[in-house]
């Protein structure tokens, strides 16, 4: 229990001073109140943490905001669907393949075992990755 009291107060420590190192980090003061603004809404929300914890409802909101995020990125994909669909990127992209696939020796687009180059492929040697 003390732990768990311990802890919360820690957070909502590490937040002030984070937050008070933000709003002195700004340039200007006119994004200052929407600074404010935002920190508030989240000090109400560490500040409830216990109190949700006590209720039970702190997997119920988690739960709320995963299904809301995974809605919200389902969304975004069906539009960029419907931008690609209507900017005819698709049917480019599958007359591209087709007239690959019709170029070469037999329509292969890997190199052959033997490290011969298709025709109109690239041939990568060597990738390093870092130092």
């Amino acid at each position: 229990m003390l732990e768990g009291i311990y802890g919360w107060i820690q957070d909502i420590s590490v937040y002030l001073i984070v937050m008070a190192a933000v709003m002195h980090a700004i340039p200007g003061k006119d994004y200052g109140k929407y600074i404010r603004f935002f920190s508030g809404l989240v000090l109400i929300l560490l500040l409830s943490t216990p109190l949700l914890k006590l209720a039970g409802m702190e997997d119920t909101f988690r739960t709320i905001y995963r299904d809301r995020e995974y809605e919200m990125e389902r969304q975004e994909i069906e539009r960029a669907e419907e931008i690609y669909e209507q900017a005819d990127v698709f049917g480019f992209v599958s007359e591209d393949t087709a007239e690959q696939g019709t170029s070469g020796s037999g329509g292969s687009e890997a190199p052959r075992e033997d490290g011969v180059q298709e025709e109109g492929m690239i041939r990568v040697e060597d990738i390093e990755i870092g130092e």
